[in-house]
């Protein structure tokens, strides 16, 4: 592997810390240069997408603003973290609910909608992690804020004595807690709800297709196969609009200088006569300036 890196796009066991997963991952492929866009909470599986070497760099500029998911939410109990590991608020019966009235409900958290995050988010508070104040003892509040949902469907239903638990599909933006729609629906039913299960199946353009567990991604390493998913031309490939170069205005950015622009909105590759990924470029006036150079000339 060269200095360059790319992603690797692990489907998290449940369990494990995005943290963990990245400590991991720095013993197998023996480097520290090692990060994650965005975390995957302990008891999710799922897509969670590490940035290797010098694509640690891209990890803020790759568009992960779509997310998505399947879970589980069980109707009929709310509990003080809005999943199946906190402990219990209260319990309702909810078999009398219709699929109608469930539906309603679900259309409200549909489209574009205020949501207050989990108490045990990782969103900051006075400079601490909210769930660090939680686990503490501490009332945590959080304001509400927007977030879009772009879809929230039931895929099976299945009454268990009093409960009610769904199997659903959720696309969302970046920054929304699919357990705080469990929360939310089982709130407007006036039962109670809380989420049994979460799996991330999609960041952005990178799906379950391009991941593989650690177990998979140890396996390789024990038999000197690739461990990369992506190396960095394909990941910028992947996630960004492209503008092919002449190897002259490649060898420009490589050096620090900017292009003219061309008419493309937000941040795109610029592309050399041979594929690779020079670098990733916007536009503002008369300049197309590089947001990042993925090959200096100094490598």
């Amino acid at each position: 592997m060269d200095a360059l890196g790319g992603l690797l796009i692990i489907d998290k066991d449940g369990g494990w810390t995005s943290h963990d997963v990245v400590a991991k991952c720095r013993r197998l492929l023996r480097t520290k240069k090692i990060g994650h866009a965005g975390t995957l909470d302990p008891m999710a599986t799922g897509v969670l997408v590490l940035g290797v070497k010098r694509a640690t760099k891209l990890l803020g500029l790759l568009t992960l603003t779509t997310k998505a998911y399947t879970a589980t939410i069980r109707l009929g109990r709310a509990t003080t973290t809005d999943d199946a590991e906190g402990e219990v608020l209260s319990t309702a019966p909810a078999a009398h609910l219709t699929d109608a009235e469930i539906a309603a409900r679900i259309a409200d958290l549909t489209g574009d909608i205020q949501q207050v995050p989990a108490t045990v988010s990782a969103i900051k508070v006075d400079g601490e992690r909210a769930y660090a104040r939680h686990r503490a003892g501490e009332e945590v509040r959080l304001a509400a804020r927007p977030v879009t949902v772009s879809r929230f469907e039931v895929l099976a239903r299945r009454d268990i004595s009093d409960f009610v638990d769904l199997d659903v599909v959720v696309e969302c933006s970046s920054g929304t807690y699919v357990r705080a729609l469990a929360r939310d629906l089982g709130a407007a039913l006036g039962v109670g709800g809380h989420l049994t299960a979460l799996r991330r199946t999609g960041v952005g353009p990178f799906t379950l297709e391009h991941a593989r567990t650690l177990d998979e991604l140890a396996k390789s390493a024990e038999d000197g196969a690739p461990l990369l998913s992506l190396d960095i031309d394909a990941a910028v490939r992947t996630a960004f609009p492209q503008r092919p170069i002449e190897a002259s205005e490649a060898e420009d950015l490589r050096n620090g200088r900017w292009l003219e622009p061309i008419g493309l909105p937000g941040v795109y590759a610029a592309v050399d006569p041979d594929g690779r990924a020079i670098a990733l470029l916007q536009e503002s006036g008369r300049r197309a300036a590089s947001v990042m150079v993925v090959r200096p000339s100094n490598l």
